[in-house]
């Protein structure tokens, strides 16, 4: 499994994993619109301005999709997902290992965070083998339900 620039099919592909407003509110956060399109999806994702990645088998199937920017001086690690096809199968551990790597070296910090809504416990509980600790954030969130998680 590999990190790759995301391309406009696998986006295309990446679009199809979300069939509701609220699959997709739960995986992007606030302010993406829906029903979207490639360009809507692209311009939400702020593919511009925010180190994106898709992960992809050697095959070239596309396994899942995060992104990575400086936050609180942390790597923090966003819209991360797998593709449902692929859950299940140690692939969140591959790309949040391949985009912490990177991260943080392209970002100069010691360490990661991420944001993930407290029902999602299937995330949770892989975050948390990756050594993720839920903690306070310090500034309100702007996602009701929303816990902020740090990896040393």
């Amino acid at each position: 499994m590999k990190l790759t620039v995301p391309t406009d099919q696998q986006l295309v592909e990446l679009m199809s994993w979300f069939s509701s407003e609220e699959q997709l509110t739960v995986w992007s956060g606030p302010n993406f619109s829906y029903p979207f399109d490639l360009k809507s999806f692209k311009r939400d994702l702020k593919l511009n301005m925010l180190s994106s990645f898709s992960m992809v088998s050697s095959e070239g199937d596309l396994l899942a999709f995060g992104q990575y920017y400086l936050r609180l001086g942390k790597c923090h690690l966003g819209r991360l997902v797998v593709n449902p096809h692929s859950r299940g199968k140690g692939v969140v551990a591959s790309l949040i290992g391949q985009l912490s790597v990177l991260g943080k070296s392209d970002l100069n910090t010691q360490s990661c965070s991420l944001f993930v809504l407290d029902h999602n416990k299937s995330a949770i509980k892989a975050y948390t083998k990756l050594g993720f600790c839920i903690t306070d954030y310090p500034e309100k969130i702007a996602l009701e339900n929303c816990l902020y998680m740090v990896q040393q």
